[in-house]
């Protein structure tokens, strides 16, 4: 039950910020349009920019469900731009009310467990620790939260097809070759 209480606050969110900016909506409203009381909210979260974070982790994990190794790393790509994408004016309006700290790192977690599993992939017994591996993931999230960021401040107008077709071009075997050169460096 406690679920579907979140869904649908999630809803009633994302339908008001259709129609208005994030910190003009209370939790009165959201509560009265769900027709659940202030202490069930409570709940679930602690205010409403709580709920706003899980709302994007539960689209973000739709979005990534088995798409986390190098043969679908680049689809799992996609379908968090279009994930973004599908939920456009929610976005854009959370990128505007949230400060740009709480937007980077909810994308840098998000970014972080795929790049990370295809590291893993990719290293698979070779002889590089976890703190290169770490990095490695860590190079990679940071390139693609800043284009995904410029993308969103730009109004999303650009192709997400066509950007992510561009990472994916720039990175083609760039992270084994990364693996590689950490595996030489220690000879």
């Amino acid at each position: 039950m406690s679920n579907i209480t979140k869904y649908a606050l999630e809803s009633s969110l994302k339908k008001m910020m259709l129609t208005k900016p994030l910190d003009k909506i209370t939790i009165r409203d959201l509560t009265e349009d769900c027709g659940i009381s202030r202490m069930a909210f409570y709940y679930h979260f602690k205010d409403i920019y709580d709920l706003v974070e899980w709302a994007c982790v539960e689209d973000a994990a739709r979005a990534l469900e088995g798409k986390k190794t190098y043969r679908t790393w680049q689809q799992g790509l996609l379908q968090i731009f279009e994930a973004v994408y599908e939920n456009r004016p929610f976005v854009l309006n959370a990128y505007r009310a949230l400060d740009r700290e709480k937007i980077e790192k909810f994308l840098f977690g998000l970014t972080w467990e795929l790049i990370l599993g295809v590291v893993e992939e990719q290293a698979g017994d070779k002889p590089v620790t976890e703190e290169e591996k770490r990095f490695i993931a860590d190079f990679y999230k940071y390139s693609f939260v800043g284009i995904m960021l410029d993308w969103i401040r730009q109004g999303m107008k650009d192709n997400y097809g066509e950007i992510v077709e561009s990472v994916c071009t720039v990175l083609q075997g760039t992270i084994a070759h990364s693996i590689e050169n950490f595996t030489k460096r220690r000879k």
